[in-house]
């Protein structure tokens, strides 16, 4: 391994984004981006009226809507780091593909929304970070608005999310008055929307060395009693607590206002971690710059050029060195091919991308080779863990409008279920299709992007919510045991699925035939 390659890898930095919806990820994604030179004017997620979108929100819908659906890969230098973002969905019915995404950073940014706290979805997003063991970062965002104490957020986030935590810096005042930021690791304050110097020199007891107005305000007199608090009953800064995701620490700023936010970038590289090692399921350890070319499939994406109706595979590189055209191996069939067509993305924006290392995501072009979850690799045949899926709970028969569309049909529902949001079923001898999905909202997306992408209307009937079951020993399944309490179908890998009604159902059908093996997926 070249000591120019280690190095390559050794400044990569790849991170998502999580929170409740609306807590402001997407437009803190915007202005790291603008940071990082890799766009000239930020918009925002609801930008209708001025006709500016995030970056990160390419899909129509998205724009329509003011939501994130998709996940979104971004990249961009800075001081010297190749920084990887990952903008996640932070709606709760597209919960699935954040989860996916997670296992494929190596460090994760959590925003909280000043007023609003530690939120449902927050809770969620963080328990798969913990399960992970990956470092997380907190941004408590919209300090220029009105909110809870920071002393009150920092508790929340300990006895709610159970983990300690350690500010960085601190708020001084709130709202209207927010005044600025002390900032406790680099020893200064930064005054929110100054004419002035962006930064000003602290004493050696920790107060400001000159003379400012905001001196004189109850405001600073609270930050400074606050700060001594922190100091003598606070936790204790432990770089290596930070890497074993035991501790966050934890910036305030405004991401909309611009303000905090280029300090936060800084300090993260300074303590996030490069590229980690990565465990397969024959329990190895794939270490990022000693073993060769190696990556995971984490998203597939349909459309994301609809005027050539393509399908992108999302990879994460694990270890060592991508060079467009060399070949690999698809673990799951064993089959060896170049890879040729290659992208790297900002959004929906891509250019092909001749070379990449661990830590990187690159695309590639799919014609329906690739599963999520796929391993590829340039040495030896492995595969890595599994990726998460969920048990659907709610269910739609749908069909076409128009039966004179029906290959156009197939192919929307083909090529949309490969991305993961959405499962595909069928009953057994009509071969009527049916979809599940974790949340409503997937099928609104599934239906605004068949008309829009396949110029296919559908209809779709409500079959209401269902338990999902899997069935270890398919070979003692009859079709006999079918009935309207307990349907019997297919997955889209010809897999037989119960879908019962309800838990009474479930438990009637195991009574009475006990040899039947069920599981559910997560």
């Amino acid at each position: 391994m070249s000591t120019q390659l280690k190095n390559e890898i050794q400044n990569r930095r790849t991170f998502a984004i999580i929170s409740h919806p609306d807590a402001g990820k997407t437009t803190l994604t915007e202005k790291l981006l603008l940071f990082g030179g890799a766009i000239r004017d930020a918009g925002t997620v609801k930008g209708k009226k001025s006709g500016k979108f995030a970056t990160s929100d390419w899909m129509e819908i998205e724009k329509q809507r003011g939501i994130s659906v998709t996940s979104s890969v971004m990249q961009f230098d800075y001081d010297g780091h190749r920084v990887n973002i990952l903008d996640t969905p932070g709606h709760q019915d597209f919960s699935e593909d954040t989860y996916r995404t997670l296992m494929a950073v190596d460090s994760a940014v959590m925003i909280i929304d000043v007023a609003k706290g530690i939120e449902a979805q927050t809770v969620k997003l963080f328990k798969v970070c913990k399960m992970r063991g990956i470092p997380i970062f907190t941004f408590i965002n919209k300090m220029d608005r009105q909110g809870k104490e920071p002393l009150e957020l920092m508790e929340e986030l300990e006895e709610v999310l159970g983990i300690q935590s350690y500010a960085m810096n601190w708020p001084i005042g709130m709202g209207k008055e927010f005044l600025g930021i002390y900032d406790r690791y680099n020893k200064r304050i930064e005054p929110f929307r100054t004419e002035g110097k962006r930064f000003l020199a602290l004493d050696e007891e920790g107060n400001l060395a000159e003379e400012h107005e905001m001196t004189k305000t109850s405001y600073y007199t609270q930050a400074m009693e606050d700060i001594e608090l922190l100091n003598e009953a606070g936790n204790d800064f432990s770089l290596d607590r930070v890497k074993k995701g035991e501790l966050t620490p934890v910036f305030f700023g405004s991401a909309l206002g611009n303000f905090g936010v280029e300090t936060f970038l800084e300090t993260y590289l300074q303590f996030a971690p490069s590229p980690q090692a990565r465990e397969t399921q024959e329990n190895e350890a794939i270490d990022p710059i000693e073993m060769p070319f190696s990556g995971f499939v984490f998203k597939i994406q349909a459309n994301m050029n609809p005027a050539h109706r393509d399908r992108i595979a999302f990879v994460r590189i694990v270890s060592g060195k991508f060079e467009r055209g060399m070949n690999v191996t698809l673990a799951r069939t064993g089959k060896s091919f170049k890879l040729s067509q290659t992208t790297q993305f900002l959004a929906d924006d891509r250019e092909t991308v001749t070379e990449a290392v661990a830590g990187d995501i690159i695309g590639l072009h799919d014609v329906g080779n690739y599963q999520i979850g796929d391993t590829i690799t340039s040495g030896k045949k492995f595969q890595f863990e599994n990726l998460p899926q969920f048990t659907p709970e709610l269910f739609v028969k749908v069909t076409a409008k128009n039966v004179m569309k029906q290959k156009h049909f197939h192919k929307g529902i083909l090529q949309l279920v490969q991305e993961g949001a959405i499962q595909y079923y069928k009953t057994l001898h009509l071969e009527e299709v049916i979809l599940g999905a974790v949340g409503q909202l997937q099928f609104e997306v599934f239906e605004h992007r068949m008309k829009n992408e396949y110029n296919v209307d559908v209809r779709m009937e409500p079959v209401g919510n269902k338990i999902a079951r899997w069935i270890e020993n398919e070979e003692d399944v009859k079709e006999s045991m079918s009935s309207s309490r307990s349907m019997l179908v297919k997955d889209r890998f010809d897999n037989y699925v119960f879908l019962f009604e309800n838990e009474f159902a479930t438990r009637w059908f195991q009574d009475k035939n006990p040899g039947i093996r069920l599981y559910s997926l997560l």
